[in-house]
């Protein structure tokens, strides 16, 4: 089943996990309420839209793959999508750091630095420019990029994974279970090493596993789901639900949240086009935070305020979004590519 059998919400929602993270970081990143409740609900929220782009990842991803004549054909898909618009998203601040600090000793190197590495998907190693948001309450040019590192890994691995459970035939649900099961016993396990890094690798590829094998099982349901949405949401929020009542229950919240995805998507009602002008979530995603981050340098979110500032962002980040989708991203596409087709003019 390819995206374009059905009409579907998977960009509309794309568009809203992309729109949350970055009110998100528009309330966190100018301090608007420093460790608050609101701050703390909306942190909750971040993360669950960073879920739901996982499991939606694991869905249309496995389903490209399936799709591919070959694994070349899949990579090169894959690059197409994600790596122009990133590339300019890492070199614009780098452009922007150099000439402010070129005079000054030593930032030539670390701008280099940033931009070797944030250009290889390691931005854990340089997530700093010289010149820019120094002293503001988080330094990171870019800290939503983290989860870019993660989707590569899956993007990587996937080929062998779905060979891997191709083999296994009619124990194929078997085995998602088991990448599943291994998901989550590497978020829980690993924190209990003893070392700094504990928390960071908890969270990285295998600690995510559970939802990218959601979004598999997802796409290789995803007929039921179109034929009975109201079931996949009723099981889907139970489950859901289920796994807010117990620590330990947590570990079924891939489960629940992939049932909501596939309600989402094909629940009865208008179909909602979110890509009809531009498919714009993934420029959201990469642009906000550095946006916000350089309104609060120059002083616009003291100057016009929490509102304002917030308005102005809002603004700026779907700008930069249309033009990075019409000027990097779609021309980098093959004709025959979903996002391109559902765009108003291709």
């Amino acid at each position: 089943m390819s995206m374009s059998d059905s009409a579907n919400r998977f960009d509309l929602l794309r568009l809203v996990f992309a729109s949350t993270v970055f009110i998100y970081h528009g309330v966190t990143l100018p301090a608007v309420e420093l460790g608050g409740v609101l701050e703390g609900r909306l942190a909750g929220l971040a993360q669950l839209s960073i879920q739901g782009f996982f499991i939606v990842s694991g869905a249309l991803v496995f389903g490209s793959l399936q799709r591919s004549s070959t694994v070349l054909d899949y990579v090169g898909k894959r690059v197409r999508r994600l790596y122009p618009a990133y590339a300019v998203v890492i070199l614009v601040p780098v452009l922007i750091a150099l000439v402010m600090t070129w005079s000054v000793p030593g930032a030539v190197t670390q701008i280099g630095q940033y931009a070797l590495a944030n250009l290889a998907f390691l931005n854990f190693l340089q997530p700093d420019l010289p010149g820019l948001f120094v002293g503001q309450r988080f330094g990171e040019v870019n800290g939503a990029l983290w989860t870019l590192k993660i989707e590569v890994m899956f993007y990587l691995v996937l080929p062998v994974l779905a060979w891997g459970l191709s083999r296994l035939g009619r124990y194929w649900w078997l085995g998602l279970a088991g990448l599943y099961i291994g998901g989550v016993a590497w978020a829980i396990l690993v924190p209990y090493w003893d070392h700094y890094l504990s928390a960071q690798v908890a969270r990285q590829l295998p600690g995510q596993m559970a939802f990218f094998a959601a979004g598999m099982g997802l796409w290789r349901l995803l007929r039921h789901a179109k034929a009975r949405p109201s079931a996949f949401g009723l099981v889907g929020a139970a489950v859901f639900a289920l796994s807010f009542l117990a620590p330990w229950l947590e570990v079924f919240r891939a489960v629940g949240l992939a049932g909501l995805i596939g309600w989402a998507a094909f629940a009865r009602g208008p179909n909602l086009n979110a890509a009809r002008w531009g498919d714009v979530s993934y420029g959201v995603y990469i642009t906000h935070f550095p946006i916000v981050q350089a309104l609060i340098m120059v002083g616009l979110f003291s100057t016009l305020g929490t509102v304002g500032g917030f308005a102005l962002a809002g603004i700026l980040v779907f700008a930069a979004s249309y033009i990075l989708w019409w000027s990097v991203e779609k021309p980098a596409l093959r004709r025959s590519s979903h996002y391109r087709k559902v765009s108003k003019s291709n």
